[in-house]
């Protein structure tokens, strides 16, 4: 096995996977209704995948996964003392008595620049010229700023004293040799990776982007850019909407589109992308109707689970296990507002644990009804709503109606307010509770 060596430590660089299980076990139960609630649903997908695995990756290819490993520093930051300023290496002691009346005039023995080895030793009553960065030469305690000089090369006039080890940038001032730089499970963003470069490290255990592939169904469907034929065509807004969101959240991704009600047209599809695929997410064809085709093809694709989830939009589900290497499958309703939301209550959450992020699910933020809310009893209803700053308050309104074909009303709103299975009633000025929308 390969393994990611640093000096002080020696980390294995690739982690075994865990099987998917063989068959999916019993769902969570229903209630009267028939219907799952919405967070044992989620919980069961959440249950059913297993985070991928890590291996070693350069620090660029890493940026915004999950760190699998605590990383300690193996070196001082800075690691010598150093310049905080262009000007010059002095003896505090030498330049105390300096002033704009009475300037002390040191001679120039030396030029350091960054980069520079800087082991030329300051003499009494002499000035070595440094560049900021550069080291700062033995002998030397402080440095004096170029604009408390007249910049001189080979002798130079000091207006202002300085203290001793003032303008200098002490080695280990910023990170000692053995401080923890990362903890394992935190995300790589750009100021961390710029840190463990400084520390020398290259290469780092982390999670890969989970490959997904966004698959849209049905003869209706036309790509964006090309002319609707004939009656009954559509735009494909779902595949381009939920790879959009898919992206966001750190994926690599692939859209395909089955333009085709034809099972075997559909099952020839999805199992062509199984070969690259860590999740395959579908749009459209879980519900009852004549042609949900998806739902046809899924006994012969592997193991499946479809279930009715107390919710609105995105009443119907459905989940399965495909292939020789069982590759989950998140199989979403086709209209575009009900895809997107069960994209926030169930596939972001998939992604999330995929990748080894916590927390996997929204936070919710409470926010004060702007205006009355109605919901219908015995259903989770996710509104579209507006989040605005009134006074120090967060005051959320709804945008539009409650129809799961309204894309106009989606793409306005920066929120979605939950309004529980027993609310029929939220009055202005009540508090809700709301998930954000500001990350795709």
């Amino acid at each position: 096995m390969a393994l990611l060596r640093r000096k002080k430590k020696v980390v294995e660089e690739v982690e075994a996977p865990t099987p998917p299980p063989a068959s999916l076990p019993d769902p969570p139960r229903t209630g009267e209704d028939g219907m799952r609630v919405m967070e044992d649903h989620r919980d069961y997908l959440l249950g059913l995948v297993e985070p991928l695995p890590y291996f070693g990756m350069s620090l660029l290819d890493a940026h915004g996964l999950t760190l699998c490993e605590d990383i300690r520093s193996e070196t001082d930051l800075p690691a010598f003392d150093n310049s905080q300023m262009d000007g010059y290496a002095v003896r505090a002691e030498d330049i105390a008595a300096a002033s704009q009346g009475e300037p002390l005039s040191l001679t120039v023995a030396g030029h350091v620049a960054a980069g520079d080895d800087g082991t030329e030793e300051l003499a009494q009553g002499k000035a070595i010229k440094v560049m900021t960065g550069a080291p700062i030469p033995p002998g030397a305690n402080a440095v004096v700023p170029l604009e408390f000089t007249d910049g001189g090369d080979e002798e130079v006039k000091v207006y202002e004293p300085v203290a001793p080890g003032e303008y200098v940038r002490v080695r280990g001032s910023d990170i000692h040799d053995g401080d923890q730089l990362m903890s394992r499970g935190q995300r790589l963003d750009a100021r961390t990776i710029g840190l463990l470069a400084a520390a020398g490290i290259d290469k780092v255990l982390a999670r890969p982007r989970p490959r997904v592939v966004v698959v849209s169904t049905g003869a209706e469907l036309v790509d964006p850019g090309r002319p609707l034929e004939r009656p009954g065509q559509i735009h494909d807004a779902n595949s381009f909407m939920i790879a959009a969101a898919v992206k966001a959240e750190g994926c690599q991704v692939w859209r395909v589109q089955v333009a085709s009600d034809e099972p075997e047209a559909v099952r020839e599809a999805i199992t062509d992308q199984l070969i690259r695929a860590d999740l395959v997410i579908t749009t459209g064809g879980v519900s009852k109707g004549d042609h949900d085709v998806v739902k046809q093809v899924m006994p012969s694709l592997g193991t499946c689970d479809f279930a009715e989830v107390a919710m609105q939009p995105g009443k119907p589900q459905g989940f399965g296990l495909i292939g020789e290497d069982r590759v989950p499958m998140i199989m979403l309703p086709g209209n575009p507002v009900s895809a997107y939301v069960s994209f926030q209550c169930f596939v972001r959450p998939v992604i999330r644990k995929l990748m080894g992020v916590e927390p996997l699910n929204h936070h919710p933020v409470r926010c004060v009804a702007g205006s009355v809310m109605r919901s219908a009893k015995g259903k989770l209803q996710f509104g579209r709503a507006i989040v605005r700053e009134d006074n120090g308050r967060r005051l959320v309104d709804l945008v539009g109606g409650h129809s799961s074909h309204l894309l106009g009303d989606l793409a306005a709103c920066n929120a979605l307010v939950l309004l529980g299975e027993d609310t029929e009633v939220v009055n202005a000025g009540e508090r809700v509770m709301v998930w954000m929308l500001d990350n795709d």
